[in-house]
């Protein structure tokens, strides 16, 4: 039996596309009597189901090498597309993950839009998501990961707009719709240029050519950089990081499933394009300072931040500015382990933050304060959400911290020391969060503030579970070193500068956020320099100054192009036709011996021009 669930484990996307469909007929417009909630428990099911087929499916495997298989979709005209899967721990257990943070999110969301109306677009667009992932998760086709990373920003538009009355949703949602479609069509280019070069799109084959692969420096820069494109614009990295933050106007629940999973997305196919961007010194040295860049003004500009979403999604960038830095050194294998930690301990931060959000009704920081005693369920998850997420041994994030830096560190110092400031700034950043949730007094959003219901506290606690039990995992897979080598990496110069960034974060974060004696908000001696911080180092402003500035000029100069040149003409013929039209019919009289005048004169008319040409000969030749 459980032979077969591994056999026919590229199901596992198919159960979300089912369970998107059928919650697609919950809609109020449709079903008036049962309301929408039965698509929320139609999803829930669905999702579960992949989540036992991918658990079975991972158990049966075992030791086995990774098996392929190979679906055919095109052959015309000499060109052969088809898909071919990866079947193998790594993507029964990547696909394992997303069931499961998808399960929580949903489960998390029965009691967070418990008075929404909206479930099914809602619990579809999940299900459109969980389905797109999962199949990225199997494909090794670089062309068929491209058509569902445009099914994943699809998605992005339709799950932010949830709440499509509210003029900032639509705004935030058509934003991250544009500024990721920037980066897919730049994608899209070093995709087509790509399949004449290596005359393959699988991720395998594509290793394989890469390792005898010579291309002129330029041809090779100028692939990698449009490679990296898409990814960059996944990852909400500089430049086209603002999307995240505008995208933060959905729902909770959508950012909990977005911000730990679909974001890391670009990060998966980095490392699948690994072998190909090495091609190109440039493109790795590019990749590090786009990451380098977000992590660092990332981290910063989230301690600005008053939002309490956008905190954390600023976060979200810098933390995966940190994996652009670790692919572009090598560490492919390191980085899925910081994402997989990363993931669990992102989830749970929102899961805390949605529970204060769902009855304190603002996402204000500055009318928070004193919830330590009325919000325990929420005060935990933030607090191991945090510890999972930073360097704090033993939890994932220091060993995939700490394994992701070692190889590299001494010969690459500055990016080393990137990644040493991220950890404490994040550390700082979520202290000083936590604080002003939870230290000081009660404030007038938080006289009454009960704790949440089950719903919510339940995928919490789960969650929680999986961070504190993470390390033994990662030990059981051997992903982390064995007991008897745990001591020399706890006592190793990296493990400690990183331990050491830690707790000065958090002391520092402590001693002003905790401090009953600090007035709060805090206020930088030089304003100038905290502006910088909350407004994004001005990066909303310089847009509309230059790019926005730069496509309102050519969107104005085509679309006079088009009203007197385009539309000019053809309203010329138009009337040219209209006045033609207008003439004629002065000549339907319904008199016979008019109509033979007419024909008459047309055939005169002809003749003489056709016999022009021979007149004009005679008369030359006279």
């Amino acid at each position: 039996m459980a032979q077969w669930f591994l056999q026919t484990v590229w199901l596992i996307p198919l159960y979300a596309l089912i369970g998107a469909g059928v919650a697609l007929f919950w809609s109020p417009a449709i079903i008036h009597r049962t309301g929408p909630r039965p698509s929320g428990y139609v999803n829930l099911i669905m999702t579960a189901i992949a989540f036992i087929h991918a658990w079975v499916a991972l158990v049966a495997l075992g030791d086995q090498p990774a098996q392929y298989l190979t679906l055919d979709w095109l052959q015309v005209a000499g060109l052969d597309i088809n898909l071919p899967l990866e079947i193998s721990s790594l993507t029964i257990g990547t696909a394992m993950l997303i069931c499961g943070l998808n399960l929580l999110a949903q489960v998390f969301a029965l009691g967070y839009l418990e008075m929404d109306w909206g479930w099914a677009r809602f619990y579809s667009f999940l299900g459109l998501f969980e389905a797109g992932m999962s199949a990225l998760a199997f494909s090794q086709s670089l062309f068929f990961g491209y058509m569902i990373l445009e099914v994943l920003t699809l998605g992005t538009y339709l799950l932010v707009g949830l709440w499509f009355s509210q003029p900032l949703v639509v705004t935030g949602a058509r934003d991250a719709f544009l500024t990721k479609r920037i980066g897919d069509l730049i994608l899209l280019i070093g995709v087509v240029a790509l399949l004449p070069i290596a005359k393959t799109w699988n991720f395998q084959e594509l290793a394989t050519w890469a390792t005898t692969a010579h291309l002129d420096p330029t041809v090779a820069t100028l692939l990698g950089l449009a490679l990296i494109a898409g990814p960059m614009g996944k990852c909400a990295q500089f430049p086209l990081h603002l999307w995240l933050d505008e995208a933060m106007e959905g729902p909770i629940p959508a950012s909990i499933l977005r911000n730990s999973i679909i974001v890391p997305v670009g990060t998966w196919i980095l490392v699948k394009l690994e072998p190909v961007l090495s091609l190109s010194p440039t493109t790795l040295t590019v990749m590090e300072w786009v990451g380098g860049i977000t992590a660092v003004f990332g981290s910063l500009i989230a301690i600005a931040q008053i939002d309490v979403k956008r905190a954390l999604s600023y976060l979200v960038s810098a933390y995966m500015g940190l994996t652009f830095i670790a692919v572009a050194n090598g560490e492919t294998s390191s980085v899925l382990l910081f994402v997989l930690t990363y993931s669990i301990s992102m989830a749970l931060l929102l899961m805390g933050v949605g529970g204060i959000i769902w009855n304190n009704i603002s996402q204000d920081l500055r009318q928070y304060g004193g919830l330590w005693s009325r919000r325990p369920v929420c005060a935990f998850s933030i607090i191991i959400g945090a510890i999972g997420l930073l360097a704090v041994p033993p939890f994932g994030g220091f060993w995939s911290i700490v394994q992701m830096t070692s190889p590299w560190a001494d010969q690459n110092p500055l990016m080393f020391g990137v990644f040493v400031f991220v950890n404490g700034a994040t550390a700082f950043g979520l202290t000083r969060v936590f604080g002003l949730i939870f230290g000081g007094k009660s404030k007038q959003m938080t006289e009454r503030s009960p704790e949440i219901h089950w719903p919510m506290a339940l995928p919490m606690i789960t969650t929680m579970g999986v961070v504190f039990h993470l390390p033994l995992l990662l030990h059981k897979w051997q992903l982390i070193p064995a007991l008897d080598q745990m001591l020399e990496t706890f006592t190793s110069g990296v493990a400690l500068t990183f331990l050491a960034s830690t707790l000065v974060g958090v002391i520092a974060g402590g001693a002003v956020y905790l401090n009953q004696k600090v007035t709060k908000p805090v206020k930088l001696p030089f304003p100038a320099v905290q502006d910088l911080f909350a407004y994004d180092f001005y990066t909303p402003q310089i847009y509309k100054v230059t790019v926005v500035f730069v496509v309102g000029i050519v969107s104005n100069l085509i679309a006079l192009f088009d009203q007197y040149l385009v539309d000019g003409f053809v309203n010329l013929v138009g009337s040219a036709s209209v006045l033609g039209g207008e003439s004629l019919k002065y000549s339907t009289s319904g008199q016979s011996q008019f109509y033979a005048l007419t024909i008459i004169l047309g055939i005169t008319f002809l003749g003489f021009v056709l016999v022009w040409p021979l007149i004009s000969t005679l008369s030359l030749v006279g």
